[in-house]
């Protein structure tokens, strides 16, 4: 979520015709521009949730908006839940904006105290689709779509989605020497330095074009100029709980319709473009309509650690648009007991404080604040 904060902060300094730290500012980890002067502040999900635990009462902030409600992380799941409470027990001057691209608005407005429904068509440039079958084996499947790209569209930038960082270092070797000189060969990824990010979000120079290896973290909320051609490999990395380790892990699943629709509309943007797609056009049909909400089938100890942090022993005492499971949500309860974060009354411990002051999940903060000892 960084790039997209960062990305959405310069969009609409941009259009004021300001630099980011005027008017328009941004906080991720390990980067911050804002100053006296910021009026709109854009913060990923992680920092909000720091934000308003140690500032129940959102200090100064008169609106919280929260954009791509329909990535359904656990993080903004939690802090829409925090925020809702905030409004009721302390501001009920607090605005509250849920967006999404894809998400059914009705739920949202029903947990939002039925709040108005708002809707715009936008604006969208027609992107004829093709569908080229599932390759035998990925990475080149992949590389030979681009070049096949390349030779059918004689104008436009590539954007090309990949499940992770491991293929798109794969297929940027497959495409290794075989694209013309005119044509740069980026990445964009989120543990890439901001200067790489930067460099696959400009526009190319005038005369080249560009073939980007984007992770998810393209398919919404960032825009790359001159992006009039889409090729998406179909899959995303979703977290899963894995009862063997107890915590969550990385599993490469088929991306949902709804992300399929987004990713085909990243070629529309600004002129009419081509999507191809890497299976066959029945396979659309049976791709499940939304993925899973994360809180669902994750880890939930990280947050049952927080709502142990904000003074609330039990989820159902918030209100969430997907209630964490009872059982998962019991035994994250019970890990963090054994982790002596919670006592037996499930109060929060100073050691438990500890815990939820690190950015990184219960287990390895514990394991790191043993080792100390």
């Amino acid at each position: 979520r960084r790039i997209a904060a960062r990305a959405a902060a310069q969009r609409m300094a941009a259009q004021l015709g300001e630099a980011v730290g005027e008017t328009v500012g941004y906080r991720v980890r390990l980067d911050s521009k804002v100053s006296a002067k910021t009026r709109v502040e854009v913060v990923t999900e992680g920092l909000f949730l720091r934000q308003i635990q140690d500032d129940p009462e959102l200090s100064g902030v008169a609106a919280v908006l929260f954009d791509e409600f329909h990535e359904r992380n656990a993080d903004s799941d939690l802090a829409l839940a925090l925020a809702l409470e905030t409004r009721a027990a302390l501001r009920d001057d607090l605005r509250l904006l849920v967006m999404s691209a894809t998400l059914d608005g009705a739920g949202v407005a029903a947990l939002l105290d039925a709040a108005p429904l708002l809707t715009s068509d936008g604006r969208a440039h027609p992107v004829e689709t093709r569908y080229l079958g599932r390759p035998d084996r990925l990475e080149p499947g992949v590389a030979a779509a681009v070049r096949q790209a390349l030779r059918e569209e004689a104008e436009g930038d590539l954007l090309v989605f990949l499940p992770g960082t491991g293929e798109i270092r794969r297929t940027a070797a497959a495409l290794e020497g075989g694209l013309p000189e005119t044509v740069d060969l980026l990445t964009l990824a989120g543990e890439l330095s901001f200067a790489d990010q930067d460099r696959a979000l400009r526009a190319a120079a005038s005369g080249r074009r560009k073939v980007v290896l984007s992770t998810a973290i393209a398919e919404t909320s960032v825009t790359l100029d001159g992006t009039r051609i889409v090729i998406d490999a179909g899959l995303s990395r979703r977290p899963s709980f894995d009862p063997a380790t107890g915590m969550s892990r990385l599993e490469t699943v088929r991306v949902s319709a709804a992300a399929a629709e987004q990713r085909r509309g990243r070629a529309g943007r600004t002129e009419p473009g081509a999507c191809y797609r890497l299976w066959d056009e029945a396979e659309t049909r049976a791709l499940p309509p939304y993925a899973d909400p994360e809180i669902l089938d994750a880890d939930l100890s990280g947050l049952a650690l927080d709502l142990a942090r904000w003074g609330a022993k039990d989820a159902r005492d918030l209100d969430f648009l997907d209630p964490p499971p009872a059982a998962a949500f019991n035994e994250a309860r019970g890990l963090l007991e054994r982790l002596e974060a919670l006592d037996h009354e499930g109060v929060l411990t100073p050691h438990g404080r500890a815990l939820a002051d690190m950015p990184l999940a219960p287990r390895l903060a514990h394991m790191i604040l043993k080792a100390a000892e």
